[in-house]
């Protein structure tokens, strides 16, 4: 066994070595999905929970960080190397996910995804610390490119998560801020500029709303060939999807008999309750289409709708998907911030101008940033609302005491 470990230990050293002297002189026409599930597997947890943990500590915001994470980041060298790797592809990503599952399609690759992500900014912190900016950048870039391309399965899941991806990468780059070079920052512009495009709510929809109008049907339709008309073993296997175990969350259960009796305890009346959902649903399909100043206005009507329906899966499917949308403008109000920010350090505020905030009729509002009456860097404020606040985001140019970046609590010190 231990000769074993040793050639695996000394291949790792090798190809590293090979890597790092080839340059970029790497396969660039690889699925990226491929090689981010070899990254997985390379280190398939991520950081440990223990290890998060201490990672996660705002005590690390205010201070340098201590030698324990050299040894916490050494073990992610060669995962984080092949997700540089899949950064340079030229194809596009394929996770090989099946949907002839519907509902019930796995779809792993997304929590891991994240979890490497969480991985690589932190680890940028630390390259930033040993003065290692251009180190920095390239697993900030990586991260920014794993984000987009964990969207591409096609589902509303995975939008979700290229938008938390993304939003680590942003808030990890605006904490450190006055810590990049300029040139260094103008890298990691272009590696986002550059990036694989950015997966919509709109199209996961489009999706979403098929296997609804597609996959359910043909599914219940399925039961009742294979249970030859025993419609009570039918609607139990509708049950599972619905209420798992029957003696789970007492508000599925509770969804679940509001269902039940609405469909008249019968696989056909499940099926009359989803052929009745599509209206609606396709009504929503629409609406996310919708940019930022009609949505509002499409999903207020929508809402009034749901509200008024009989149908229980009006009240089960749709509310949770208007509600992501906000966070979708959000998102994209957030990368414009980083890339005004980035051109105000490039370029003073000609480059702060430059960038339009996409949801007012100029730049970002800019002002310094004073925290215990001391200037720490610079705010920029736009003009999205649809969280209930103002989006806004600070850049970081001095060290100091901590405080929330963005969200309805910036510019507050932590909540202990």
């Amino acid at each position: 066994m231990k000769f074993i470990k040793a050639i695996g230990g000394a291949a790792a050293v090798l190809a590293g070595a090979m890597l790092g002297a080839w340059g970029q002189d790497f396969r660039t026409d690889i699925n990226p999905g491929l090689i981010y599930y070899q990254a997985f597997l390379v280190s398939s947890e991520g950081l440990s929970s223990s290890n998060m943990d201490y990672v996660q500590s705002n005590a690390w915001r205010a201070q340098p960080l201590p030698e324990r994470f050299d040894a916490i980041f050494a073990g992610y060298s060669n995962q984080l190397r092949l997700v540089r790797q899949a950064a340079h592809s030229t194809v596009p990503c394929d996770w090989g996910i099946d949907w002839s599952m519907g509902s019930e399609t796995l779809l792993p690759q997304l929590a891991r995804a994240k979890s490497v992500a969480q991985t690589a900014c932190y680890r940028a912190r630390w390259e930033l610390q040993r003065n290692q900016p251009a180190e920095a950048v390239d697993d900030l870039a990586a991260a920014f490119v794993l984000g987009r391309n964990s969207g591409c399965d096609g589902s509303l899941i995975a939008v979700l998560v290229q938008e938390a991806i993304q939003n680590i990468v942003a808030t990890t780059v605006a904490e450190n801020f006055g810590e990049f070079p300029r040139d260094e920052l103008g890298k990691l512009a272009v590696g986002m500029q550059t990036a694989p495009p950015e997966a919509t709510m709109a199209a996961a929809m489009v999706m979403e709303n098929n296997m609804h109008a597609v996959w359910w049907p043909t599914w219940i339709h399925g039961l009742q060939a294979k249970y030859g008309g025993d419609d009570t073993k039918v609607v139990a296997a509708i049950r599972t999807v619905f209420d798992y175990d029957g003696d789970g969350e007492p508000s599925r259960h509770e969804d679940w008999l509001k269902l039940a009796a609405a469909a008249g305890g019968t696989s056909d009346g499940f099926l009359k309750l989803m052929q009745d959902l599509q209206p609606l649903a396709q009504q929503l399909t629409e609406a996310m289409a919708l940019p930022e100043a009609q949505y509002e206005a499409a999903t207020n009507q929508l809402n009034a709708a749901m509200q008024t329906s009989t149908n229980p899966l009006a009240q089960m499917l749709l509310p949770a998907v208007i509600k992501a949308r906000p966070r979708e403008f959000a998102a994209l109000e957030t990368e414009a911030m980083l890339q005004a920010a980035i051109a105000y350090k490039l370029n003073g505020a000609a480059g702060l101008n430059s960038v339009m905030d996409p949801y007012g009729t100029g730049p970002f509002q800019f002002q310094r940033f004073m925290f215990q009456g001391v200037d720490r860097g610079f705010e920029l404020k736009g003009a999205y609302t649809g969280r209930g606040f103002p989006e806004r985001m600070i850049f970081v140019e001095t060290r100091g005491a901590p405080f929330y970046l963005n969200g309805a609590k910036v510019g507050q010190p932590p909540t202990p």
